[in-house]
């Protein structure tokens, strides 16, 4: 007699507000939660406080216990064992899983991942389709191995990416798409009705953690490249630049920008120049504009563009680098 997934002992694996959606679903869905494992409380802000993870926020208001270890070492490993879990599911744990403790449930480890494997495998998949200029992307469930989003194929589910569409929404698409997703797969999953594929490795590409200096803007790009480095890190950690006055290079926030694809370049602009088009103030690239709408610069408030040249007329004409 086949086994009720509800039912399973299930450990849940995951830190990211993207996951958290997960976890509140499956919940929701009356599966059995006997733990949650999340990354420790990080310092953030220029206080440095102490945040836990959304997925920590969900499962403690949900009484469940939660272990958040640095590493899977022989201790945490034997506790794992201890709580006899059928199933582990991982969405976004941010850590690598040894094959030991893949190994421990009956039923495996199923990780959630928010691309179309094999490609973008890694920890920023829905950021590196945006800066693809990706016209679609989706979300795959894995039978995990010990290597990075390369286990067989057991579900994938594809989604458009809307033009101008930036992370926060896209995010949100695929967390309710991955967690339909979940819910709909355990079920086959738990009574063998699912034939796992092999991953083709020649076709995976890879992304890497994102780090504060990916937000600087490179002016030689084209205005496409760095609207979409906008899309992709408007939450994080947000695109920059840096305008020269008074003798100091001040880094300066581009809160809200658009794109003029096809506004023909001028031989007497540099790139990163400012400058009016129409009523509009734009910056030069190697081909088309970046239309900018809310700027902030270091230490002040978030301006509209028109508040802020208003203040700094000067801003007209200067370059930024």
């Amino acid at each position: 007699m086949a086994k009720d997934p509800i039912k399973l002992r299930t450990v849940f694996m995951g830190t990211s507000n993207f996951a958290a959606v997960i976890l509140e679903d499956l919940l929701g869905a009356g599966y059995n939660i006997v733990s949650v494992y999340t990354q420790e409380d990080k310092k953030i802000g220029r206080k440095q406080e102490l945040q836990k993870s959304a997925v920590k926020m969900v499962a403690e208001n949900n009484k469940l216990a939660v272990f958040e270890p640095k590493k899977f070492d022989a201790e945490i490993i034997a506790e794992l064992k201890w709580q006899k879990p059928d199933l582990i599911i991982v969405a976004a744990y941010g850590k690598i899983l040894p094959q030991e403790v893949l190994d421990i449930p009956g039923f495996g480890a199923l990780c959630v991942h928010p691309s179309l494997l094999p490609k973008f495998r890694g920890p920023s998949p829905i950021q590196n389709a945006l800066l693809e200029n990706e016209k679609e992307t989706g979300s795959t469930i894995i039978f995990m191995n010990a290597g990075i989003d390369s286990g067989d194929i057991l579900a994938q589910r594809k989604t458009i990416i809307e033009e101008n569409e930036i992370y926060p929404g896209l995010l949100s698409k695929l967390a309710e798409l991955s967690s339909d997703l979940m819910l709909e797969t355990l079920p086959l999953w738990v009574e063998q009705k699912i034939n796992p594929q092999k991953q083709i490795d020649d076709q995976a590409t890879y992304c890497q953690l994102i780090e504060r200096s990916d937000g600087q803007i490179v002016w030689a790009n084209d205005a496409i490249s760095i609207h979409n480095q906008y899309r992709a890190f408007f939450l994080w950690p947000g695109i920059f630049t840096f305008w020269e006055k008074d003798g100091l290079n001040l880094r300066l926030k581009l809160s809200k920008i658009s794109l003029d694809p096809l506004s023909s370049a001028d031989d007497n602009r540099k790139f990163g120049q400012v400058f009016k088009l129409e009523d509009r103030v734009a910056v030069q690239t190697s081909m088309g504009a970046i239309i900018l709408e809310e700027i902030q610069l270091e230490g002040k408030n978030n301006l509209r563009i028109a508040e802020f040249v208003t203040g700094y007329p000067e801003f007209i004409g200067s370059i930024l680098k």
